[in-house]
């Protein structure tokens, strides 16, 4: 194996190896003269994405807004972090601005925030303003990340015969699908996404751009992780197959595989062990 392919496995959060895509015909190889952003790669699936991706040697960098956590992953990784509010067109250029010479190849959106609200509670209608912040932060903060990464990648030389410049990975949600009740924001914010996807990566056509959407189910991320652990195996048994809590290193392994499989385009990806999720 050389410096610039993916590892045969990593080990996962949960202690498993998990294996990675390699040796795939046309793929672009992501290594030690690739940069790799992640948002929200201080915890939960952005930081097994970003722990992935700096396996396989690439110049990983965190943007999020937990400062502590941010800089203690990435001096793990050897990467670099940046304080970024993804909701913010010029805090986003400011840490595009920070990355080092090495061409971008991959940004993975995982940076989000989950409100619980009805559209009318007890309290009356629903917050304005935390509706605004939701989508602020998880729809309009992932356009940002990725129209300023598209436009950076697009000065790069292609990485492959296909012309392959690089890959936009954004998080959605099987709440853009089945929003429960008390989703209203978290599943419009994810569904915007959702949406953007195709005509996105129709947009980046043209520049050797893809752009595919993850839409994970029940993840064992911090939000979960605080629950009681018998709260947790009843939400994973809830799961068809397999009935687990998803890990972070599941998702972070579909990343790879979708930075290394040139065909995948324009798609949102269920990853969710074939949930559908009940009203409540």
């Amino acid at each position: 194996m050389n410096d610039h392919s993916f590892p045969v496995a990593i080990r996962g959060a949960s202690g498993q190896f998990l294996p990675c895509v390699d040796g795939m015909e046309g793929a672009m190889e992501i290594g030690s003269d690739s940069a790799v952003v992640v948002t929200g790669g201080a915890s939960g699936l952005g930081e097994a994405v970003a722990r992935g991706f700096a396996g396989a040697g690439a110049q990983v960098t965190i943007f999020d807004m937990n400062a502590e956590a941010g800089a203690r992953v990435a001096a793990a990784i050897g990467g670099r972090f940046c304080a970024v509010d993804v909701s913010d067109a010029r805090s986003v250029a400011a840490g595009f601005d920070g990355l080092g010479a090495a061409p971008l190849r991959v940004v993975v959106n995982c940076a989000g925030i989950a409100a619980g609200a009805k559209t009318v509670g007890r309290d009356g209608p629903h917050d304005p303003a935390l509706f605004a912040r939701t989508v602020g932060v998880n729809l309009i903060g992932t356009f940002n990340v990725a129209s300023q990464g598209a436009a950076a990648m697009a000065c790069n030389a292609p990485a492959n015969g296909d012309g392959e410049r690089g890959v936009i990975i954004n998080t959605a949600s099987v709440a853009a699908f089945e929003g429960q009740v008390g989703q209203i924001a978290y599943s419009a914010s994810k569904g915007g996404v959702v949406g953007m996807t195709l005509p996105m990566a129709r947009d980046l056509a043209s520049l050797g751009i893809r752009v595919v959407a993850i839409a994970p189910g029940l993840f064992r991320t911090p939000m979960l992780a605080g629950l009681p652990e018998e709260v947790q195996d009843s939400l994973g048994a809830q799961v068809p197959f397999p009935a687990r809590l998803g890990d972070p290193a599941d998702y972070a392994a579909l990343a790879r595989h979708i930075v290394a499989n040139p065909m995948l385009n324009g798609e949102v990806i269920r990853l969710d062990g074939a949930i559908r999720m009940s009203p409540r």
